[in-house]
């Protein structure tokens, strides 16, 4: 049975590889961006909500399918104001699960970062914990909670300073062995992968816990 698929961050990195995989995965019928601006997709399965991301109830009548994939996020870097980045980075994936919620979507899958928690006395750290937790308290039948560490595969438009990157990563991931592992770097491809893998196969995973609640960290295979 072909799915709909909601994406929220379709114009950013993760966000933009997933979608393209939808839209070549006959699994997926028909995806819904909500986006702020336009984005670069065109495609009969492609319908574009332009919306403003902060009241998305406003457009709760349009909020329905089967499937959620909420890659919003920024960071420190992009966004220093602190108030601006708790409703970015908390308030817009709390109001598209409420809304999935609401709209009885089944599974909702969710970005978010390793080493978070709601106790943390650290702002950047807290914000994401507070997410995670008010997500699984909503109770969507399918939630999955993607935990990256570093996200590798970003653009850069100063080549030297990317290529530089990648080598001092490739040099830590190979130092990162045992317990340590789970902090290696994640290629984006490889979380959209496993997101639109979990979009489909959520009821057959193995190994979930109560309320089918599934905190995934680094590493997926394609």
């Amino acid at each position: 049975m072909s799915k709909t698929a909601i994406i929220l961050g379709a114009t950013g990195l993760t966000g933009g590889l997933l979608t393209t995989l939808l839209i070549k995965d006959p699994n997926y019928s028909k995806i819904k961006l909500f986006t702020r601006r336009a984005t670069p997709f065109s495609d009969p399965k492609i319908e574009e909500i332009q919306c403003d991301l902060f009241t998305l109830e406003s457009v709760k009548e349009q909020f329905t399918g089967d499937i959620v994939f909420c890659c919003i996020g920024t960071t420190k870097a992009k966004t220093p104001d602190r108030d601006l980045y708790y409703k970015i980075d908390y308030g817009i994936p709390i109001a598209s699960a409420q809304l999935a919620k609401e709209n009885g979507i089944g599974t909702y899958i969710v970005i978010s970062s390793i080493g978070t928690s709601d106790k943390s006395p650290f702002f950047y750290v807290h914000t994401k914990g507070e997410m995670e937790r008010d997500i699984i308290t909503m109770d969507i039948p399918n939630t999955y909670i993607m935990k990256p560490a570093f996200i590798n595969g970003r653009p850069d438009a100063d080549r030297k300073g990317e290529n530089r990157l990648k080598f001092w990563m490739r040099i830590s991931d190979a130092l990162m062995i045992g317990p340590l592992k789970k902090y290696r770097s994640t290629q984006a491809l490889q979380i959209a992968k496993a997101m639109a893998y979990l979009g489909i196969h959520s009821h057959n995973e193995q190994n979930i816990s109560n309320h089918h609640i599934k905190i995934l960290s680094t590493h997926y295979e394609s």
